[in-house]
C-alpha cells in the first residue's frame, strides 16, 4: 500500500493518508512538518464539522499551541467513499476560521 498511516475515526471507519497526499501537503503547506500531527488530529480531534455541500467531506480540527509562529488549529480535510476515508489536505487555520466553522 502507498499509505503513510491508517487510523480509525471516532465511528470506527478507517482513514488513511497516502504518500501522494502527504507530498501534496508538504509542498503546499510546508509548516506541517510531520504526518504524526495529522494522525493525532484524526485520532483525537477537538472538533469534527461537516458544513460542506458535499456530505462526504468532514473537517477534523485540533488546537496546537505554539506549533508555528502563533497558536493555530490544524485542519485536516477528509473525504469518505464507501465508508473509508482519505485525507484530502491539511493546513493550519487561526481561531477566527475555527469559530466560523463551529
Amino acid at each position: 500500500m502507498d499509505h503513510i498511516f491508517e487510523v480509525p475515526d471516532k465511528t470506527g471507519r478507517k482513514i488513511h493518508l497516502s504518500k501522494e497526499r502527504w507530498t501534496h501537503i508538504r509542498k503546499k503547506h510546508p509548516e506541517i512538518e510531520n504526518p504524526e500531527y495529522i494522525q493525532e488530529t484524526l485520532e483525537k480531534p477537538d472538533k469534527i464539522t461537516n458544513i460542506h455541500s458535499d456530505q462526504t467531506v468532514y473537517y477534523f480540527w485540533k488546537y496546537h499551541k505554539n506549533r508555528s509562529e502563533s497558536d493555530k488549529f490544524l485542519l485536516v480535510v477528509v473525504k469518505y467513499l464507501n465508508e473509508h476515508g482519505y485525507v484530502l489536505s491539511a493546513y493550519y487555520e487561526d481561531q477566527k476560521v475555527f469559530e466560523f466553522f463551529i
